[in-house]
């Protein structure tokens, strides 16, 4: 049986991948450094074609990134979590549709599959993504002529 502190863990946890996403598809960068990333965190989107790097790095990649794209969702389920004092461990699972409007206004949609890898600490704040990793599992219809931002 769970214990009330281990219910109220798994609960701020979900809370807090919920959130990233929330941010995220509201292009709230700082609301990301602020509410759910851990300041010397590390986050490596590199299997999908993103940033690897530490929280301002990241941050900077996709406030370039995400602007190329004319809407998108990050929905997350399925999340298994370990929790270990203040460190945790999660792998959650994420479905990402994403609308790319290509040259001449017509509008291709594709989606990702993928899992978000995370080690999660416990802070004053409460907690934070520490490390997270994106694992793919597909893409779907991804359009020939997309190309990653210019550094």
């Amino acid at each position: 049986m769970l214990s009330l502190e281990e219910i109220s863990d798994r609960l701020e946890i979900n809370d807090l991948l919920v959130r990233y996403s929330h941010h995220l598809d509201r292009g709230d960068w700082d609301g990301l450094r602020r509410e759910v990333f851990t300041p010397d965190a590390v986050i490596d989107y590199s299997e999908l074609g993103g940033s690897v790097g530490d929280l301002e790095e990241t941050l900077a990649f996709l406030s370039s990134a995400m602007p190329m794209f004319k809407s998108y969702q990050h929905l997350v389920a399925n999340s298994v979590v370990e929790i270990d004092g203040d460190e945790a461990t999660a792998r959650t699972i994420c479905f990402n549709p994403m609308v790319f409007e290509k040259p001449g206004g017509d509008e291709h949609v594709f989606y990702c599959g993928l899992w978000y890898v995370d080690r999660l600490v416990r802070t004053p704040e409460g907690w934070r993504i520490a490390a997270r990793r994106e694992e793919r599992s597909y893409v779907d219809n991804m359009p020939t002529d997309l190309a990653p931002p210019a550094e």
